[in-house]
């Protein structure tokens, strides 16, 4: 996969005291355009070959991994079930997180393996609802578990947005929120195929048509790679930075 990398601050042909860079032909171009440009040539990779490709190959992976689960070897064993169930679920997330950011540098594989464990870790409140470690106990409750509430996603990466303007974080942490966002998503979708989507406090959706969960998960990482740009986002991971922000 091929991620953008912005080259603006290390450029020899622009010049932040004259506010000009130069073009092709040695012409002088407003570092302004030359930002903008660049803006434009990163969000246009978001929907590159690679980068759809490699959202295709997501899609199929739903598929195979879901149907894989169906087998009676499987299906006999309620702790290979659920564990395997619960890798899809983080699999899917790191996936779709990899799509999003790129992957360049040695950073950015800590960053998917990151999503893949938020994608993963949601379940454990099974256990925390059914209070106890028995996994019986877990997949048996006779109503859904808080974090499997559609609803706090857009509550929980707000606050943590929030948390991170208070603390002051680093820019490059910006990108946090988002992980999260993709990360309990995907969870989310892909278990609305079963039970539909918990929306409090309007109670839960018909269950997902299964092409539609696919196709969710498959175009999810270029939607979220959209609303980066547009709240600046992926600009700030680029041009102050100078990592890999898609693919």
């Amino acid at each position: 996969m091929q991620g953008f990398y912005s080259k603006l601050d290390s450029s020899p042909s622009s010049s932040p005291l004259l506010g000009v860079g130069l073009g092709r032909e040695g012409a002088p171009v407003p570092l302004s355009l030359a930002v903008e440009t660049e803006k434009a040539q990163a969000l246009l990779q978001t929907f590159s070959s690679a980068s759809l490709l490699a959202s295709a190959g997501l899609g199929v992976f739903c598929v195979v991994a879901d149907h894989a689960l169906q087998l009676s070897v499987i299906q006999h064993h309620l702790w290979l079930r659920a564990a395997l169930d619960n890798a899809t679920h983080g699999l899917i997330g790191l996936w779709s997180w990899a799509v999003v950011i790129g992957l360049r540098k040695k950073s950015d594989l800590y960053e998917v393996l990151l999503a893949g464990l938020l994608a993963s870790i949601i379940d454990l409140d099974h256990f925390y609802m059914a209070g106890s470690l028995s996994l019986k106990a877990a997949v048996s409750l006779p109503q859904r578990p808080p974090l499997h509430c559609s609803s706090l996603i857009p509550v929980l990466c707000l606050s943590l947005r929030f948390l991170m303007w208070i603390g002051r974080l680093k820019d490059a942490w910006c990108s946090l929120p988002w992980m999260l966002f993709i990360s309990m998503v995907t969870h989310h979708v892909r278990d609305a195929v079963r039970h539909g989507l918990w929306v409090c406090p309007f109670g839960n959706t018909a269950p997902l048509p299964y092409w539609l969960y696919v196709s969710t998960t498959a175009t999810l990482p270029h939607l979220c790679s959209v609303l980066m740009y547009l709240t600046g986002t992926r600009d700030v991971i680029s041009t102050k930075h100078g990592v890999a922000i898609d693919v």
